[in-house]
């Protein structure tokens, strides 16, 4: 049983790798290369909580032994993004989306008998990823994260610190609005016009993007590479 563990990345001005295996991201704004957080890297922490998953739930067996996943990692850059690669460190497992299949394919027709001989002994049936695909889902539990808590806001404080920030209507500047969600995306419209106006937010990160998530009537920023949450807006009830 062979899974591949894809870590992929949206380099639309390209990346530099070094020797060193340090990943260096172009910055067209200040013309130069800053660094950031080695996706390999990244990747090789997924698979380490992959293996505990696993090691957790019920796996097939061979001839009395119990089956282990081979893991393949892999860092999927976009097709049109440009890879500066090193002479000397080994960027192999870096490709571009388009070139997985053919990659996959590669090793395969590389692979020594012996290779596939192991390869056939972890073969399972469908009906068997399905029921491993159906633990691995049942392990996944969102950790429930306590705002109020985390941003020291006291009783219904909360709302009041999402209204700290005076969001108006781009048509006629009312503030009577409300967050909703449309062909892209999320946007404000406004209840007093019916005007729309676009939701735009960031971190101030270079590549990195953020995101609102709903919950009831709360709105969140949220960015998963700074790996922060906070409240953005509150609908009215």
């Amino acid at each position: 049983m062979f899974l591949k563990q894809r870590e992929s990345k949206h380099f639309h001005t390209g990346v530099k790798i070094s020797d060193d295996g340090e990943f260096l991201m172009w910055n067209q704004y200040r013309r130069t290369y800053e660094g950031m957080a080695s996706p390999l890297e990244q990747n090789e922490r997924h698979i380490e909580v992959l293996k505990d998953a696993f090691g957790i739930i019920n796996m097939p067996t061979r001839v009395g032994m119990r089956l282990s996943p081979v893991f393949h990692s892999y860092v999927l850059v976009s097709q049109n993004a440009r890879i500066k690669r090193p002479k000397e460190f080994d960027t192999s497992k870096v490709i571009k989306a388009d070139m997985l299949s053919t990659t996959i394919e590669s090793q395969f027709d590389r692979a020594g008998f012996f290779d596939v001989l192991g390869s056939a002994s972890r073969i399972v049936s469908k009906e068997t990823l399905k029921d491993i695909a159906g633990q691995l889902i049942a392990l996944h539990k969102p950790a429930p994260l306590d705002f109020a808590a985390k941003y020291k806001v006291a009783g219904n404080q909360t709302d009041v610190q999402a209204n700290l920030i005076r969001h108006q209507c781009r048509n006629c500047g009312s503030e009577d609005l409300s967050v909703q969600y449309g062909r892209y995306g999320y946007y404000f419209k406004c209840a007093a016009c019916e005007g729309n106006t676009p939701i735009k937010i960031g971190c101030g990160q270079v590549g990195h993007k953020e995101r609102i998530r709903k919950q009831g009537l709360n709105f969140y920023r949220e960015c998963a590479d700074c790996g922060t949450s906070s409240l953005y807006y509150v609908n009215p009830s």
